[in-house]
């Protein structure tokens, strides 16, 4: 067995084609077929369902995939390493973000590359869930999310905490004429506007439909999306009024749109951005952290615990 093995197990995961994974792993379709198949030889058990087409894999090759994933993880990690140490302050982040802290990495990044300007970015948008596991995974370098602060914790991650305040309704004046104050707005007020909303599997939005359903309160999701983008849009079209963490939209981009702050209790997750345990992060990982807690005025502190 061999890594190059692993990889090509890997990409056949994230392809589910054997022509598209072969392509990925640039080998030929029958080179990966066969290597593959040597690998179950050799581990003894198969590990893809064949038909035709590729058809998943079997239980055995889903706990094989386990340890590949994490195997391939920890070699491109150490290739990121060996690079830092041989060019310095340069090469290519791993960055997960949660849809909520999308718009706002850009300042971020733009803090830190005036700092760092050989560093480049991968950025991948993934649930709060998604982005936990791949930090635990190491198949991202940097996470900017909602984290419960037992499980930082426990795996010993270092973090830094952006402010939590609060949640913020941001609305068309023409359109939802409530008075723009710094009073926050009812929670039942919001309840009986249309509302702009991240779709349910997200973090936040389960976090809003908890606030409601606690007050006993029905409300409307006229418009829900992943999008960020397409949120502030319906809110400037004045289709509904979008709830979003106070400090994560730009000022720019609200375009004229009104902001209040809505009375919500605090949620049970904290904002923050993660990376690995001091030691086990990487020279270039631990230099973007170092610069990005020092930079940004949102982030209140920071811990590696």
């Amino acid at each position: 067995m061999d890594l190059k093995q692993l990889v090509y197990l890997c990409n056949l995961e994230q392809e589910k084609h054997f022509g598209r994974a072969a392509e990925a792993s640039f080998v030929s379709q029958p080179t990966l077929s066969m290597r593959l198949k040597n690998l179950e030889h050799e581990l003894g058990v198969s590990l893809i369902n064949r038909t035709n087409t590729f058809s998943g894999f079997t239980p055995e090759g889903e706990r094989v995939l386990s340890w590949a994933r994490e195997m391939v993880s920890v070699y491109q990690g150490l290739k990121l390493e060996v690079d830092a140490m041989k060019h310095g302050i340069q090469g290519t982040l791993r960055v997960g973000v949660v849809p909520q802290c999308s718009i706002s990495l850009s300042g971020v990044l733009q803090a830190v590359s005036a700092r760092y300007p050989e560093i480049n970015y991968r950025i991948d948008v993934m649930s709060a869930d998604q982005l936990l596991e791949a930090i635990n995974g190491h198949t991202v370098d940097v996470a900017f999310g909602f984290f419960e602060l037992i499980t930082l914790r426990q795996l010993q991650f270092q973090a830094a905490f952006f402010a939590d305040e609060g949640v913020v309704a941001l609305y068309c004046r023409k359109t939802f004429p409530q008075p723009e104050t710094t009073e926050r707005l009812p929670l039942a007020t919001v309840a009986a506007l249309p509302l702009c909303l991240a779709e349910q599997t997200r973090y936040f939005r389960r976090y809003l439909d908890n606030c409601f359903r606690q007050a006993e309160l029905p409300f409307r999701a006229i418009i829900e999306s992943a999008s960020v983008s397409q949120l502030l849009e319906s809110a400037h079209r004045g289709m509904g009024v979008m709830l979003a963490p106070k400090g994560h939209i730009l000022p720019a981009m609200l375009n004229g749109l009104a902001e209040s702050p809505v009375d919500m209790p605090p949620m049970n997750r904290q904002g923050a951005m993660v990376i690995a345990s001091p030691g086990k992060a990487t020279p270039l990982v631990q230099h973007f952290f170092d610069a990005a807690r020092d930079s940004l005025p949102v982030i209140t502190h920071a811990t590696a615990s």
